[in-house]
């Protein structure tokens, strides 16, 4: 049976969708991108919106009983892959435990919402009970 989960402290899903889903010991985080409670795109570039984002991402895991160290796969989408790859992954990597990195897909695509530069979902596993 899957539950719903929500956090007040990342940016809240529109009626289309819902932040995250638990389902059969895991938890699937909808697309998060760099943005403030009410919409804003987050200044400073690709870099801070990939913070802002994996920030949203961790609250939405605290949530629903796991955390950042339980992702198992994340999946990134850039507006500019030549130009922001770099930025976006030196911010990605400060989340992560280097000897631990979730397998991940990094695409380019033509748009994203708000006009973001990132946008960041991914599956995370919940821990053992």
């Amino acid at each position: 049976m899957k539950e719903i989960v929500f956090s007040p402290d990342a940016v809240p899903p529109l009626t289309t969708f819902s932040q995250a889903i638990k389902s059969k010991g895991f938890i699937y985080v909808s697309g998060n991108i760099g943005c403030t409670q009410d919409f804003t795109i987050v200044e400073g570039g690709v870099g801070a919106q990939t913070v802002v984002a994996l920030e949203s991402i961790r609250n939405i895991l605290q949530a629903a009983g796991s955390g950042l160290h339980h992702v198992v796969k994340a999946n990134i989408y850039l507006t500019d892959l030549e130009r922001d790859f770099s930025q976006m992954n030196s911010a990605y990597m400060t989340f992560f435990n280097e000897r631990a990195m979730p397998a991940r897909t990094c695409v380019g695509v033509a748009r994203l919402p708000l006009g973001a530069s990132v946008e960041i979902e991914c599956v995370a596993e919940l821990p053992d009970a």
